[in-house]
This record gives structure tokens, C-alpha cells and sequence, in this order.
């Protein structure tokens, strides 16, 4: 297996678990209450959110053509 594939399953699981972090985290009191009075959730769940689509997304496309030349 390459460098560009492990790296990419790497990130891959990285990004799974801030997506996991950041669902759970909208499922807080505290966001709740956020998303109820002002329509939207704390700047760290969307961070969280923002962080684990883009380490998925890029650990996917590196896992498809991480060994490729």
C-alpha cells in the first residue's frame, strides 16, 4: 500500500470522527438552545462539521488515487 493511500484512509477516519463529534455536539443542550433562539449552531459545531466534510472528502479522493502516478 502506498504513502498517498495510508494517508488517505488516515485522514478518512479523521473526518468520520469530527463529523461524529460535530453531530454529536449539535445534539447538546447548548446548541439546542442556540439553534432555537438564534437559529443556528455554536461556531465550534459547524467547525467541527466543516472539518470532518473536508477530511473525508480529501482522505477518499487521496485513498482512490493515492497510488497512482
Amino acid at each position: 500500500m502506498s504513502f498517498g493511500r495510508i494517508l488517505g484512509v488516515v485522514a478518512l477516519v479523521v473526518g468520520i470522527g469530527l463529523l461524529v463529534t460535530g453531530f454529536n455536539a449539535s445534539e447538546s443542550a447548548v446548541d439546542q438552545l442556540s439553534e432555537t433562539f438564534l437559529g443556528r449552531y455554536t461556531d465550534e459545531t459547524v467547525w467541527y462539521l466543516i472539518g470532518g466534510i473536508a477530511a473525508s472528502l480529501g482522505g477518499l479522493l487521496l485513498l482512490v488515487t493515492g497510488g497512482k502516478r
